[in-house]
């Protein structure tokens, strides 16, 4: 790989861990795996994720060829700074206790399977997997469109090698996505929102810097 790449890769994996830890996707994959087969839950969330990196990276390259490297770069910056200022606040604002993601995730979870109301034999796990993956596809892909993780993902395609903005990305979120299954609601009930939150304000500072600098 090359520098470019490291870089864009480097960006990305940092900003995604940071984003998605105790995110939707990870509180989605922690709660649906207590219920359906883990693989299942894994194979739904991130083939959502893959695709929505993705869909989020060609929007950032796209937007090179509309503006200027000159303008490219203020409004990456611009954008960087505007993530931080409201991640700060957000996280020098929430209450340390509060676990807002994992309570709306839940509450979604809860109107789905009564709307649902679908009764599966215990023999039937072939039906049983793909509902699972169906769920977390569904749970994560189709909801929070244009949320920070997103919009930061498109800024840093925008302004970094593609290829490695989406491969850090990934990487990311596989990363996230497997901690979640893996620990469960016991895991994701216990990460500090307000804590990452700060953290993820204060990478946003950063990238806003180097951005404008």
């Amino acid at each position: 790989m090359n520098a470019l790449v490291v870089q864009g890769f480097t960006k990305s994996l940092a900003m995604t861990m940071l984003s998605e830890v105790g995110g939707r996707t990870f509180c989605v994959a922690a709660i649906l795996a207590m219920q359906y087969p883990r693989k299942s839950v894994l194979l739904g969330c991130l083939i959502s994720v893959t695709a929505k990196t993705v869909i989020s990276a060609m929007v950032g390259w796209a937007a090179q060829s509309l503006l200027s490297k000159k303008w490219s770069h203020h409004v990456t910056a611009f954008l960087f700074f505007l993530f931080a200022l409201r991640s700060l606040w957000e996280g020098f604002t929430k209450d340390d206790d509060d676990n807002e993601e994992l309570e709306e995730v839940e509450k979604e979870w809860m109107m789905m399977t009564w709307r649902k109301n679908r009764s599966l034999s215990p023999t039937s796990h072939l039906s049983f997997s793909r509902i699972a993956a169906s769920h977390a596809f569904s749970l994560t892909f189709f909801r929070k469109w244009g949320n920070k993780n997103q919009l930061a993902t498109i800024s840093l395609a925008a302004g970094e090698d593609i290829f490695g903005v989406v491969l850090g990305g990934i990487v990311g979120q596989v990363l996230c996505t497997v901690a979640a299954v893996i620990g469960r609601k016991s895991l994701a009930s216990r990460i500090s929102e307000r804590l990452v939150t700060l953290l993820g304000g204060f990478l946003f500072l950063v990238f806003g810097v180097q951005s404008l600098l």
